[in-house]
């Protein structure tokens, strides 16, 4: 690392390791003063918010959309200092403050020797999910996609955050190889793949998604069509300030009989689902819809039909 990035890692450790000590209820007063400042002074991302929420729902009036806003800066803020909390988060500690529903479904796939593949999005907290192990029986090995960060030393720092748990976490264009890797040696793996980010136009689907043409990845699908794994959907929900449930919902247990994309236009079916139920745990300050199908067509003129006919 260059000297600058190994002061941006000291930094961090130093700031986010003390505040992790804080309790949560401390660290929420903290989350409120960030939301205010985020929301009406800053005004981080504000259009591209109202935007996004006005289009995917357009049957609300502006009183709801403003609503949903504002709950989202709140979590938001919530997101942020609870994943500092993560930093000296003890295992008895997050099984207090996530629960997990239908484990055991993965934990018998892998005992009898299936890979498994979870499919989240970018709702409630998603890095809590990095602590799957400490739920997990050990009949395989847990893995986690992620995308390196441009700084080695906030690199650094999140891949330490996100392995505390012992989850392995591999680099998106890695992840190919250490599962095939795996899968050679006869050894289960259970993959957590977020994926509703914004693909680039070489991608070979899009769904309807919340009211919008959606561009979508179907990356996991192509690998857990190889692995012959059983796919699952991460449903969240956040029942109170500071406490999560994890959903375990099943895919499908025979994707290699599945018609292509039907397994990951079910992930974004119950994705929207999750999201609907309560909008404000989304990710609305990225711009989801920023390329689209004309931009596409453009893109691949007369090939368009054949990019999107197979994976």
């Amino acid at each position: 690392m260059k000297l600058s990035e190994k002061i941006t890692y000291r930094a961090l450790n130093i700031v986010c390791g003390t505040l992790s000590l804080l309790p949560l209820r401390v660290l929420y007063i903290i989350s409120d003063a960030l939301a205010f400042t985020a929301r009406y002074i800053v005004r981080y991302r504000v259009r591209i918010v109202m935007s996004n929420l006005s289009s995917s729902f357009p049957e609300k009036s502006e009183k709801e959309l403003k609503s949903i806003a504002r709950k989202f800066y709140r979590f938001l803020c919530d997101y942020f200092v609870e994943t500092i909390k993560l930093y000296f988060m003890s295992s008895g500690y997050i099984r207090k403050h996530l629960t997990v529903e239908g484990i055991e479904l993965i934990d018998n796939s892998m005992k009898n020797g299936r890979n498994c593949s979870v499919m989240l999005g970018h709702y409630c907290n998603w890095e809590w999910i990095s602590s799957l192990p400490v739920f997990l029986a050990g009949y395989g090995v847990p893995v986690q996609v992620y995308h390196p960060l441009r700084n080695a030393g906030s690199d650094k720092f999140f891949d330490k955050l996100r392995t505390r748990f012992h989850a392995e976490n591999v680099p998106q264009r890695d992840i190919f190889k250490v599962l095939m890797k795996y899968k050679r040696k006869g050894i289960p793996t259970v993959v957590g793949y977020i994926a509703d980010q914004v693909p680039s136009l070489n991608i070979h689907l899009f769904v309807d998604f919340l009211n919008h043409d959606t561009p979508v990845f179907t990356g996991p699908e192509r690998i857990s069509r190889i692995l012959d794994a059983d796919v699952f959907y991460g449903h969240m929900s956040r029942p109170k300030r500071g406490y999560y449930h994890l959903k375990l919902i099943p895919i499908t247990e025979t994707i290699q009989d599945d018609p292509i994309f039907d397994p990951t236009k079910e992930y974004f079916r119950l994705l929207e689902q999750n999201i609907i139920e309560a909008p404000q745990y989304w990710l609305w300050s990225h711009r989801r819809w920023k390329r689209t199908r004309e931009k596409f067509n453009q893109m691949f003129g007369d090939k368009a039909q054949e990019q999107l006919s197979h994976l």
